[in-house]
């Protein structure tokens, strides 16, 4: 046995473990650590490696992009507890609960708004399952496409900035670009930034909205019975809303999202700068909706606390995978498979996005990001690939891993809140088509970069 045959040995016991239910933290790191003693054992790797962990841990403690995480997500936290997202539905479907299709129009609306302003896929998702569900059943809707269509807008907070995968992402594939200029005898390579993600994400995010109303709209056309408008009672208590009103209360949201992306993209403010503006204007507009008290504050932070504690745990756990992995040159075996596919560059990526599509099924957005990213972004960015363009592919791609089955997070998000007389299948065959739109979306960016390109190029170039 080979130490590159034991690097992938220990990445298929990963795999296993993770989806077996283990703590994802715990298994990256131990599970890395078991293979480095056995490996050691056999004259296959060199413990004394495992002295560089330590630099590695204290690098992402005083990584100051990553001070974002937490930020981001108590502004999120707290945006879910300020009824911003009851109130938006509630007016979105007053406004288009008369046409055919309006209700669904109205969800993907008001879900690209909360990607926007909150970008936690679990709040959105049961947000809409609750308020929007039970009234797009009420009124006829096929259940199927009710489905797809919470699950499918309640993840553009994945893609749609400000994001924490984006956030995540530019800074890994900051480390994979300093690794490929190195390769490549580049001293000071051109940075890649989450504030270049986020506008390069901004375009292909709009995209994915339009094609998600485009498919409302065609399925109300093509599928009328599927997608009826409001009658009875739910048309009398949805009157049509004057514009002032709903301009009152899309103001909130749509300011807090000018306020923080705008100032990320015009370079008043870093992204951390940025999330803290954020995590206090979330926090006005809880006290403006009186939904604000002590005891809120205490679940905003408490919950604030454990999701970024999960992420910089699973973090501290990658590293240990990825620097024992690199220490049984499985990097290297890696490079010289998609080294050597036939059709260069563009065979590789389509193996890359392959392997990470099908590791959605499985894995959650996290640990392909801090496993999967470090070892294959180098290579890629080192075969020709725009590190901007790869981190958008691969942001879109992920995406796509809470839809589908049998993990995928928002289909158990909304389970959890459907009525009991819905069927799992309904919700499971809902999201097909959406997961579909997604690989078309992806296909989109794919074959033509500029419209991950061309807002950064406007915006950052002199």
């Amino acid at each position: 046995m080979t130490a590159e045959h034991l690097s992938f040995i220990m990445f298929g016991v990963c795999l296993l473990a993770l989806v077996m239910g283990y703590p994802v933290a715990l298994t990256l790191g131990g599970v890395s650590l078991l293979f480095a003693f056995v490996g050691d054992h056999l004259g296959l790797f060199n413990a004394g490696m495992l002295m560089v962990y330590p630099l590695r841990v204290f690098g992402v403690m005083k990584n100051e992009p990553l001070v974002a995480v937490p930020l981001f997500i108590f502004m999120g936290v707290m945006l879910e507890k300020s009824n911003l997202a009851g109130d938006l539905l509630e007016t979105m479907g007053r406004m288009f609960g008369r046409m055919r299709g309006g209700l669904g129009i109205s969800v993907v609306i008001v879900g690209s708004l909360l990607a926007a302003s909150t970008g936690i896929v679990g709040a959105t998702v049961v947000t809409m399952g609750l308020m929007s569900l039970p009234v797009m059943l009420r009124s006829g809707y096929s259940p199927r496409l009710g489905a797809g269509l919470i699950c499918a807008s309640g993840t553009l907070g994945q893609i749609i900035p400000p994001s924490i995968v984006l956030v995540l992402l530019g800074d890994i594939l900051q480390g994979a670009n300093e690794i490929a200029a190195q390769r490549a005898g580049k001293l000071v390579p051109e940075p890649v930034t989450a504030i270049d993600l986020f506008a390069g994400a901004l375009i292909p995010g709009v995209l994915l909205v339009g094609l998600y109303v485009g498919w409302q709209v065609a399925m109300a056309l093509l599928q009328p019975g599927s997608c009826p408008a409001l009658k009875g009672g739910d048309a009398e208590d949805r009157e049509t809303v004057a514009v002032l009103e709903a301009i009152k209360v899309v103001l909130a949201p749509v300011l807090l999202i000018v306020v923080v992306l705008g100032s990320i993209l015009t370079g008043i403010a870093t992204p951390t700068e940025s999330a803290s503006v954020g995590a206090v204007g979330a926090t006005l507009l809880a006290l403006r909706a009186r939904q604000l008290n002590l005891s809120i504050l205490r679940v905003v932070s408490l919950q604030t606390m454990k999701i970024t504690s999960m992420v910089f745990l699973i973090l501290l756990g990658a590293s240990m995978f990825s620097l024992v992995f690199r220490g049984f040159g499985g990097d290297v075996v890696v490079e010289e498979f998609l080294s050597d596919l036939p059709g260069g560059q563009f065979t590789a990526m389509a193996v890359v996005m392959l392997i990470i599509f099908l590791l959605g099924f499985f894995l959650d957005f996290i640990e392909i990001i801090f496993v999967v990213v470090p070892i294959v972004g180098p290579i890629l960015i080192a075969m020709g690939c725009d590190p901007l363009w790869l981190g958008v592919m691969i942001g879109i791609n992920l995406q796509t891993s809470f839809l589908t089955p049998p993990f995928g997070f928002a289909l158990f998000y909304l389970r959890g809140v459907a009525p009991a007389n819905m069927r799992t299948s309904d919700i499971y065959l809902g999201v097909f088509p959406f997961i579909g739109i997604q690989l078309v979306a992806l296909t989109l960016v794919w074959m033509f970069p500029v419209i991950v390109t061309w807002l950064p190029e406007r915006i950052f170039m002199p």
